[in-house]
């Protein structure tokens, strides 16, 4: 093993790593927090996170396999199984960002009715559809016989070693991007353009009524007017901050993998297996990336959190002062005797 292939083995393992535990506190924090469970996106970030989660554990270790050994991680049946897995959730993940990005929009622009438009009976029934959109392509795959290990990248995932269906793999990969990362993405670009419209109306209006406010403070204090300009700026800036990052880690996660799976139809290009297995790195790492995106950051799981720590911190607390009681007794007693 070269040193690309270490590093890439690497870069794998700390994805991994980082995965795993931060899924994992989303999950707990969806446990912990009833007010969270209440919400339509939490059934959402439940898809998500339990996507990402089944890929950190199966996938994600066959790749490293894959990589470290440079031939099939597995056997013939449990290849076509992960590989099904990860044309699966793949679809699963875009739909999902798809998703949380149309409640978001519902919850911007129609603030009044989003309750009553987005209900947790409507959530399920767009995550059945996800799930059922996902589906459909790695059951046509599997039936076609389109599922192995694939050299290039290194795992198990869409192939196909006759020449003779060359073209109609070619086709059936490029419809299943086209109505997974390209549908997500344009979906992805149509809400939150919207939602940043109306933020930034909304800012306008408070940016008014602010420079009103300042206008007829004439004994305000320089540094209060400072401030208020300041956080004037930073709250215009905070809207496209979080949908340049929505937006951003779907693209610098999924774009490479998928362009790199276009392109790899022309055999007149050729490509690196190094990029090849860097590009389904990239891909993995939005299971990594999703849990600070989407929930991690957010005040209420940030809340949770908290919560939890301190219910840990709190158990080992009486648990250490019980010990201590204990041993203090059992120090008096002899001497009582």
């Amino acid at each position: 093993m070269n040193s690309w292939d270490a590093g890439l083995a690497g870069l794998l393992v700390g994805t991994m790593g980082v995965s795993l535990l931060s899924n994992a506190l989303v999950l707990l924090c969806l446990l912990h927090s009833a007010d969270i469970r209440r919400q339509a996106p939490a059934l959402f970030t439940l898809n998500l996170t339990c996507g990402n989660l089944l890929c950190t554990v199966v996938n994600m270790p066959l790749t490293l396999a894959g990589v470290v050994a440079q031939r099939p991680p597995a056997g013939d049946r449990l290849c076509r199984l992960a590989a099904f897995l990860d044309t699966f959730l793949a679809a699963n993940s875009m739909l999902s960002m798809a998703a949380l990005s149309i409640d978001r929009w519902v919850a911007v622009v129609f603030p009044l009715s989003y309750r009553a438009k987005m209900r947790l009976r409507d959530a399920a029934l767009m995550v059945a559809y996800t799930w059922l959109h996902a589906l459909t392509f790695p059951a046509a795959a599997l039936a076609l016989s389109w599922l192995g290990f694939h050299q290039l990248y290194a795992s198990c995932t869409l192939c196909s070693r006759r020449p003779d269906e060359r073209l109609r793999f070619a086709v059936f990969t490029g419809v299943f991007h086209a109505l997974s990362f390209l549908l997500s993405f344009v979906v992805l670009c149509c809400t939150y353009c919207k939602v940043l419209k109306v933020a930034r109306f909304h800012c306008k209006r408070i940016d008014v009524i602010t420079m009103q406010t300042l206008v007829l403070l004439v004994d305000i204090h320089p540094s209060v007017r400072e401030r208020c300009l300041e956080e004037q700026k930073r709250r215009r800036q905070r809207a496209s901050r979080k949908i340049s990052t929505f937006i951003g880690t779907f693209l610098v996660c999924f774009a490479p993998y998928v362009i790199t799976r276009l392109v790899e139809l022309s055999s007149a290009v050729p490509i690196s297996s190094h990029w090849g297995v860097l590009s389904k790195c990239l891909a993995y790492s939005k299971a990594a990336s999703d849990p600070f995106v989407y929930s991690l950051l957010r005040h209420q799981y940030r809340k949770s959190c908290k919560e939890i720590l301190n219910r840990v911190l709190h158990r080992r607390s009486l648990r250490s002062s019980g010990l201590t009681r204990d041993s203090h007794s059992q120090n008096i007693l002899p001497v009582s005797e």
